[in-house]
């Protein structure tokens, strides 16, 4: 057996192992040496209903926005609305948890930027609320973030901006991630109180405006 196949096999042991965890830590997901083929969590395990509603990236430079997208509003009274969603769910149950972003070559240049998000919670208070995002080309791994929320108190709507400050990248591989659209992939892992509670998934291309 080869030493690529041992190492893919060990692998998936690692990550069978963590899914397989009653309460998973951001110990274990630093120990992840490559992305994840699966979610680490039910979406049922957001037992703090926290949940996303917008969402902006700039770059601190010019402070162009790069991206930016809010989650539709829902009228709770429309009863036909609420069951397209009921419905959408029960299809893929993961639905909302995976972003596809497509960005031009200069994306890859930039230093800095700023992510801006706003989000609600539910019933519960959430202590130490926290973010791991890792970020791959391939099985390459380019950069941890590591990103705090701190305490968000019930029923409240929260916003915070984190600063993504970029790794310096080679010239091929910048080359090489420009030509294999969506092969660049993260992880994002939230916590609250150190237990896993929230995973989502996003791949990135970075040649738009590229003619063929």
């Amino acid at each position: 057996m080869s030493v690529v196949s041992e190492q893919c096999k060990y692998q998936n042991k690692l990550i069978d192992t963590i899914a397989n965890k009653k309460v998973i830590t951001p110990d274990d997901v630093l120990r992840i040496p490559n992305i994840t083929d699966t979610y680490l969590c039910s979406p049922e395990a957001n037992i703090f209903e926290i949940d996303f509603t917008k969402f902006k990236i700039r770059d601190l430079e010019s402070g162009a926005v790069l991206f930016e997208i809010a989650k539709p509003s829902s009228d709770s009274n429309d009863e036909s609305d609420n069951k397209i969603v009921e419905t959408e769910e029960a299809i893929d149950p993961n639905a909302g948890r995976f972003v596809r972003y497509q960005f031009t070559p200069q994306f890859l240049k930039l230093k800095m930027v700023g992510a801006t998000v706003e989000f609600t919670v539910g019933s519960r208070p959430v202590n130490r609320f926290r973010m791991i995002e890792r970020h791959f080309y391939r099985d390459k791994l380019l950069k941890t973030f590591d990103f705090e929320f701190g305490f968000c108190i019930p029923y409240s709507k929260n916003t915070c901006e984190h600063i993504y400050e970029f790794p310096n990248l080679p010239p091929e591989l910048i080359t090489e991630m420009i030509a294999s659209p969506f092969e660049t992939r993260s992880d994002s892992f939230y916590f609250v109180d150190d237990c896993l509670i929230m995973h989502n998934k996003a791949d990135y291309a970075y040649n738009g405006g590229l003619t063929a």
